[in-house]
């Protein structure tokens, strides 16, 4: 069950989608693909080392980076990656250029820090706290935090408390224009088409405004999130 701390008054369901907001995007399909199989990858580097340390999860925790520290769970999710960008996507009507965007911030957070990996331990929080981030700054309106907490499963609270360290880690770098998001996208058009993706594989370009510059509760998703439905925000 969710422990989102946000309670507003008047609920009410949510329209059953259209048949446009029931097609995936392919952004969804190409972005799940490539992180899994860096998480795969970054698994499997993550318990060789462990081995190779022999000193559990303390060496484990080493072999993962402190930079990332504050989006690690307990135990991976039970939810896949792309049934996972599905959810958020259905629930949240967000752009798919917000995802990415989200894929921007993941890569910064990298660059940035390059002794952290993202695994099947953080990669869910890391993905949801990003792409609320990137429907903020791209989206004209956007659901609140509370909402996304419940869509993503996680609490209001660590929500609200990553956010913040995404801010810090990032330098508060959130803006991406036009230029470096249209290269994102062929790079990751070029991925699928590396791993046999077909020539078919394009990405929705959705327009960038150009401006200028302690124990972590499980994710659980709950389907019933769909009655949940706070107004959006407007920028």
């Amino acid at each position: 069950m969710l422990a989102a701390s946000y309670n507003p008054t008047h609920q009410f369901r949510l329209p059953k989608p259209s048949l446009a907001d029931t097609t995936t995007p392919r952004v969804l399909t190409i972005i799940s693909s490539v992180l899994e199989k860096l998480v795969a990858r970054n698994d499997r580097l993550v318990e060789a080392l462990s081995e190779g340390l022999d000193g559990g999860g303390s060496a484990a925790s080493t072999a993962q980076g402190k930079g990332l520290k504050a989006f690690h769970g307990v135990r991976a999710p039970n939810i896949s990656i792309p049934k996972y960008l599905e959810r958020i996507y259905k629930y949240t009507d967000c752009s798919p250029s917000c995802f990415v965007v989200a894929y921007v911030y993941i890569d910064r957070l990298l660059h940035k820090h390059p002794d952290s990996l993202v695994v099947s331990m953080n990669v869910h929080r890391l993905l949801v706290t990003s792409i609320m981030v990137a429907s903020k700054m791209n989206d004209d309106l956007h659901y609140n935090n509370a909402f996304y907490a419940r869509v993503g499963g996680v609490s209001n609270a660590e929500v609200n408390r990553l956010e913040l360290e995404l801010l810090f880690l990032l330098d508060f770098g959130v803006t991406v224009s036009s230029p470096v998001f249209k290269s994102y996208c062929f790079h990751l058009e070029k991925e699928m088409l590396t791993d046999g993706g077909g020539g078919g594989n394009k990405i929705e370009r959705g327009i960038i405004s150009p401006v200028s510059i302690d124990d972590v509760a499980e994710i659980s998703v709950d389907e019933d999130s769909r009655n949940f439905s706070p107004p959006r925000v407007a920028d």
